[in-house]
């Protein structure tokens, strides 16, 4: 059975804990390896679901591992990696959206829940589960889940989705608008030379947000990997525009590169490996990062919570 990629319309608590601990009640019966990835308080009534069988499940708490959703992807990798040998189909349980997320961070959720038919096309037979909330998502959410899936539970009734993107699709450089950035962020130029005005500018910001020294510091290092790309593989110039808003301090790096690579920043490098870590460093510094391609070059805005 190859990778099979199915959201779970769940109306609310209870419907969620019967039909997730009954999947993974299955997978503990036989001895299928069983990953879950939501929310702790849905861990915690799993648990309490399952008894004794939810010491065959592996779980994670979706807020440590998927805050930044560019992170789950190489969890869920780890996951496949190591279970793998067992020769078992494996199983798993993820839950990325949720009412509490962002604008932005639903964007990028919903752009994860399409890559993984990309990042695990050919992997080792495994079976992963997407609950949806019919009860709290917007019906948009509902929709785009039926687009971003290849298989839908639905009222106990598993099918395929008439509306699923397909691979080629869901391969392209990723175009979707983002939000213009506001007429008073500030905009800074910069090329083939030292980047030490940069990185002033953006630790200025930084600080004036009230970002703790370490958060800072993490955020300018992300901004200078950003610039540092731009000026290698980018043109060798590029834009950065700086602002702030209410609960996150931005930043955005844009040049006349491309970023073709649908999973650019969701791929752990290899050891001696000799590109590829700049995205990557820049998911695990940020909360979140916005990877964008369009016919005139490429975006990536960058979000650092002030909470």
């Amino acid at each position: 059975m190859p990778f099979r990629h199915e959201a779970l319309f769940y109306a609310g608590k209870d419907d969620f804990v019967r039909r997730a601990g009954g999947f993974l009640r299955d997978a503990v019966e036989a001895e299928e390896p069983a990953f879950v990835v939501v929310g702790a308080a849905k861990i915690a009534l799993l648990r309490e679901e399952l008894g004794d069988a939810a010491a065959g499940v592996q779980f994670a708490d979706m807020a440590e591992v998927g805050a930044n959703p560019a992170r789950i992807i190489p969890a869920w990798r780890e996951f496949v990696t190591r279970s793998a040998p067992t020769g078992r189909r494996l199983r798993g349980v993820g839950e990325p959206i949720s009412p509490g997320r962002t604008a932005a961070e639903l964007a990028e959720c919903e752009r994860h829940e399409s890559l993984l038919n990309f990042a695990f096309a050919g992997s080792p037979s495994w079976w992963l589960l997407c609950p949806y909330d019919t009860e709290a998502l917007d019906p948009a959410v509902l929709e785009e889940a039926r687009r971003t899936h290849p298989f839908v539970l639905e009222d106990g009734a598993s099918r395929e989705s008439a509306d699923y993107y397909g691979l080629g699709a869901i391969g392209a450089p990723f175009a979707e608008p983002l939000s213009e950035p506001p007429a008073s962020a500030l905009e800074l130029a910069f090329g083939d030379g030292p980047l030490e005005a940069l990185r002033w500018l953006v630790g200025r910001a930084a600080a004036d947000a009230g970002l703790v020294a370490s958060r800072a510091a993490d955020f300018v290092l992300a901004v200078h990997e950003l610039a540092t790309n731009t000026v290698r593989h980018g043109g060798g110039r590029g834009m950065l525009r700086l602002w702030r808003e209410p609960d996150a301090l931005i930043c955005e790096v844009s040049d006349a590169g491309r970023l073709d690579h649908p999973l650019a920043g969701r791929e752990r490098p290899l050891a001696g490996q000799p590109g590829g870590r700049g995205l990557w460093l820049v998911n695990q510094l940020c909360d979140l990062a916005q990877i964008r391609c369009f016919a005139d070059g490429s975006v990536v805005r960058l979000h650092m919570r002030l909470a």
